[in-house]
């Protein structure tokens, strides 16, 4: 989907009145030592980078992590989308594994581009609206997305997931030689988000530099897959 159609779909949606407001928090790291580390969970849990660029797994990170708060953006991407997005230098995926069964992950973009069509959700997570909000300068590397499945929330693996996720944000520079060496990392997290998130993102170390407040579609969450979750129940 570009940036021209989600206007036009938002359009629409505003025009039909049905929209809730958004409140969108910008977060950064100017440095390493602003990162405050989780404790590591049980040993059953390591974090792997998957250098292999798959559209096949990433997407299925993607919907099974963003089904069921609203993670939309990139369902409708093509193959071809996927592929680029995915080969893009400085781009990284590091999934969270218990007992040899994925968990979450954690994306990472070095210089994201502000104006890009393959760019984040305007629905999810870190990753939860869109580029705006990047600075674009050389050096920032954007937690783009990051999240857990959700059979595996509240087991202290997503402090872990994200601790280890910016660490490798601040070095990415050493695998990507040709790319200069990390200067801030950043993120953001909106009201869509889990209540917890934008707490969480705070006791890793980061900071809030911009806050924005919007009126959005009204959020549809999918599930993984049509049907996934039960159908809620009337009162």
């Amino acid at each position: 989907m570009t940036w021209a159609d989600r206007g036009r779909a938002k359009a629409a949606w505003l025009a039909a009145g049905m929209t809730t407001t958004v409140t969108t928090w910008y977060l950064e790291q100017t440095a390493p030592g602003d990162l405050s580390p989780a404790p590591a969970p049980d040993a059953g849990v390591r974090i792997v980078r998957a250098e292999v660029p798959s559209p096949e797994f990433s997407r299925f990170l993607y919907a099974s992590v963003g089904g069921d708060i609203a993670w939309t953006d990139r369902l409708a991407w093509t193959y071809a989308q996927w592929q680029r997005a995915l080969a893009r230098p400085g781009v990284e995926t590091w999934v969270a594994y218990e007992r040899g069964t994925p968990a979450g992950y954690v994306e990472l973009a070095a210089n994201p581009p502000e104006d890009s069509s393959d760019s984040s959700d305007s629905s999810g997570s870190a990753g939860s609206a869109s580029s705006s909000g990047s600075s674009g300068s050389a050096g920032s590397v954007e937690i783009v997305y990051f999240g857990l499945l959700p059979a595996f929330r509240g087991r202290r693996i997503g402090g872990h997931l994200l601790s280890v996720g910016v660490q490798r944000a601040w070095d990415l520079g050493e695998r990507w030689p040709d790319l200069p060496a990390t200067r801030r990392v950043w993120l953001h997290t909106c009201s869509k988000d889990d209540e917890h998130a934008l707490g969480n993102y705070q006791k890793r170390g980061f900071s809030v530099y911009r806050t924005t407040t919007d009126e959005e579609p009204e959020p549809v969450s999918p599930g993984p897959w049509p049907g996934a979750y039960p159908a809620p129940t009337s009162a």
